[in-house]
């Protein structure tokens, strides 16, 4: 890994610290940052105008398809941009070997790509929260080295081993198994909003796929509407399993009363057949210890009470 190419195609940084110690930090692993001026773009809540950050989306398939290109961050803002991607161009410099990496609100565009074309991309670190990490008092936090092992392996090798060890309690009555499907997901918020449009992946496409989930800032009361939304749609139980990452930075409230995701989880527990496993701990999602997962490609799941092992190449 050479070069990282930032984009910044949502939300404005929330702090000028970030995206500078993030940069810094790639720059003394040896890595030249280009585009770095996009951090700095603000327009209103948005990282820049739309005009701008559209243009720089599909700028992307200009690009040295030895490219490695990165968001800086999530928010809100691709959602908007959607219908004027090039997604063909995308999906030929993809093709070619350029890579794309991000999550959060990227899901929309890594879903958009995947529907249109096929095109893998990567659900892994952003620059801000994972390489530009700030404490409390304006100090720069060491990427975490497990997140860090596993981008490079998805970088240079292409690879992806992950082992986890932990009570599995709601796989029904598909006990432990070994399956093939397409691995593809992302935040649960923004996938949510795609169903009933172009840019989430058909049916056909995502059928007996393993779909991987998280999200951040969401009581689990919405993270069950949410879920039942995808199983009235017909997507949850178009899938061979259901790996769900972290839900993280909620609070629970006086009057749940007992109420948790453990529960939320339950109810759809309950609603799916019992052959698709959820499995749970998936180390995804805006938490600092993540995989970088291949979006789109084939991968196989093995699977037991006591924990599962996911391995791809691509």
């Amino acid at each position: 890994m050479k070069a990282i190419h930032l984009i910044a195609p949502s939300g404005a940084s929330l702090d000028d610290k970030s995206p500078l110690a993030g940069i810094d930090w790639l720059k003394r692993q040896g890595i030249a940052i280009e585009n770095a001026e996009c951090v700095q773009r603000v327009h209103e809540r948005f990282a820049g105008s739309d005009e701008v950050r559209l243009n720089e989306f599909n700028t992307l398939a200009t690009l040295n398809p030895q490219t490695l290109v990165m968001a800086m961050r999530g928010g809100y803002g691709i959602h908007r941009l959607l219908p004027n991607i090039d997604w063909t161009g995308i999906s030929k410099a993809v093709a070619s070997g350029l890579q794309i990496c991000g999550h959060s609100d990227f899901t929309a565009f890594q879903l958009g790509l995947l529907a249109k074309s096929g095109a893998i991309t990567l659900s892994g670190p952003m620059l801000n929260y994972d390489f530009g990490k700030i404490d409390d008092t304006g100090k720069a936090i060491e990427p975490d080295g497990f997140m860090w092992k596993h981008f490079q392996s998805a970088i240079q090798e292409r690879k992806l081993d992950c082992s986890v060890s932990a009570s599995q309690v709601f796989l029904a009555n598909s006990g432990g198994n070994k399956l093939t499907g397409m691995l593809w997901g992302g935040n649960l918020t923004v996938l949510a909003g795609l169903v009933g449009t172009p840019y989430l992946p058909s049916q056909q496409q995502t059928q007996n796929g393993i779909l991987f989930l998280e999200d951040v800032n969401e009581h689990p009361y919405r993270i069950e509407r949410m879920l039942m939304q995808l199983l009235d749609a017909g997507i949850l139980g178009n899938q061979s399993a259901i790996l769900l990452g972290g839900f993280s930075a909620y609070r629970l409230y006086d009057n749940d009363k007992g109420y948790s995701l453990e529960r939320a989880i339950e109810a759809i527990r309950k609603r799916l057949p019992e052959s698709i496993p959820i499995l749970t701990d998936l180390p995804f999602g805006h938490q600092a210890n993540k995989l970088t997962l291949p979006m789109g490609a084939q991968a196989t799941l093995d699977y037991s009470p006591s924990g599962f092992t996911i391995k791809a190449s691509w």
